[in-house]
């Protein structure tokens, strides 16, 4: 069990991770995850909305981590309801890393689909952590929904999501490739494609669904 540090070490610590210079504020959060407090846990989600850089927001999450899950995850799951987006996006990412599924019924179908490609990027990816037994087919149905939404990245990360539910995304995969958008139908036979041979490579999974929906084809048609 962790000792309670006096106030005259905790205050400095959480001022610390407020300072102008990311790498006071870096060396702050890994002071802090080296000698977990219940007393940091607060300020450190706080911290996670707001902190501008990459890096530092890194080991924020790993400092909530190393924190137990009692303390963490119901701030966190509060944080979902967040108007800022990075808070919801940061929350979201630290839950995956947690890997609580107590925070399974926090994942709902309107952060799936939240309109900040970062906040439902880090849905996703929270979403296939978190699933329970048996969840898999019901969330594939949800993320399919967002099958050709956004640019390379957003739809590689969607893919990946999807891919990790294994055969539970073969029916809405079937389904989308035979819907009327060409973008949707793209991504879903590439998203296929990069299921069933993983090292080709997405960029070569969506030129080959081009292809095959200028062809007017379908993935199970080749």
């Amino acid at each position: 069990m962790t000792m309670a540090r006096p106030d005259t070490q905790v205050g400095p610590a959480l001022r610390a991770l407020a300072h102008d210079s990311a790498s006071v504020r870096m060396r702050a959060a890994l002071a802090v995850g080296t000698a977990p407090d219940p007393r940091y846990v607060g300020t450190l989600v706080e911290r996670c909305a707001t902190e501008p850089e990459f890096s530092v927001r890194e080991m924020l999450t790993w400092a909530l981590t190393r924190h137990g899950p009692g303390l963490t995850v119901p701030v966190l799951v509060d944080e979902l309801r967040s108007a800022r987006a990075q808070a919801r996006s940061q929350a979201l990412h630290t839950l995956s890393k947690i890997g609580d599924r107590s925070a399974w019924p926090a994942i709902t179908r309107e952060l799936l689909t939240d309109a900040d490609d970062e906040v439902a990027r880090s849905a996703w990816r929270a979403a296939v952590v978190l699933v329970p037994d048996g969840g898999a087919p019901a969330l594939a149905a949800v993320l399919a929904t967002q099958l050709g939404r956004g640019e390379r990245e957003v739809q590689l990360s969607l893919s990946r999501a999807l891919i990790a539910l294994g055969a539970a995304i073969v029916p809405v995969l079937r389904t989308a490739t035979e819907g009327a958008d060409p973008r949707v139908r793209q991504h879903a036979i590439a998203t296929e494609h990069l299921w069933r041979n993983p090292d080709a490579g997405f960029e070569f999974a969506i030129e080959e669904a081009k292809r095959i929906v200028a062809l007017g084809r379908t993935g199970q048609e080749e």
